[in-house]
C-alpha cells in the first residue's frame, strides 16, 4: 500500500466513524488491510492536518477543514466578478465555471448566518438565515472574498 493510499483510508475512517483515540484508528485502519505503526499514524495524522477534539463531551478525531480553506482562499477570490443583494438573497457572480468552487469555500466557512449556497456554472446564490441577517452576510462576503483577497 501506498503512503497516498494510507492517507486515503485514514481520512475516510475518521470522515465516516467516530474515531475516539489512535487504538481505534488503528484497529479500523488494519480492518481495511492497512499495517502501519503508530509513530507512522501520528505522522499521518499531523500531515493531514487531522486534530483530536471533543464534540458533545467525547473526544474524536475530526478532519480540519481549515487547510482546504487556506487552499482556496486565495482562488476564489480571483474567481468573483461581483456580489449583490436584495433584502434576502445574496448573488455572487463568478468567472465561468468558478461558482462551484466559491460556494465549497463558502460552505467551508460554516457560517451560522448562512443557511446554504446553491450554485450554477457562474453565478452563486447565498441564504441568509434572515433578513435581519443579510448585510451581515454580505459584509461576511466582501472581507471573504473581496477585501480579504491578499490577506
Amino acid at each position: 500500500m501506498t503512503k497516498q493510499e494510507r492517507l486515503y483510508a485514514v481520512k475516510e475512517i475518521i470522515s465516516t466513524a467516530l474515531i475516539a483515540s489512535q487504538h481505534d484508528l488503528l484497529r479500523e485502519l488494519r480492518r481495511k488491510g492497512v499495517q502501519v505503526t503508530q509513530a507512522t499514524l501520528s505522522r499521518d495524522l499531523r500531515e493531514l492536518g487531522i486534530a483530536r477534539t471533543t464534540v458533545s463531551g467525547e473526544a474524536r478525531y475530526v478532519l480540519q477543514p481549515q487547510s482546504e480553506v487556506q487552499i482556496l482562499r486565495p482562488l476564489v477570490g480571483a474567481e468573483v466578478l461581483s456580489i449583490d443583494a436584495n433584502e434576502s438573497l445574496i448573488v455572487i457572480h463568478t468567472l465561468p465555471g468558478c461558482a462551484n468552487t466559491v460556494a465549497e469555500y463558502l460552505d467551508m466557512q460554516k457560517n451560522p448566518d448562512i443557511i446554504g449556497t446553491v450554485a450554477g456554472d457562474n453565478t452563486l446564490m447565498v441564504i441568509p438565515r434572515s433578513q435581519k441577517r443579510t448585510r451581515d452576510v454580505m459584509n461576511f462576503l466582501k472581507h471573504k472574498l473581496i477585501e480579504g483577497r491578499d490577506e
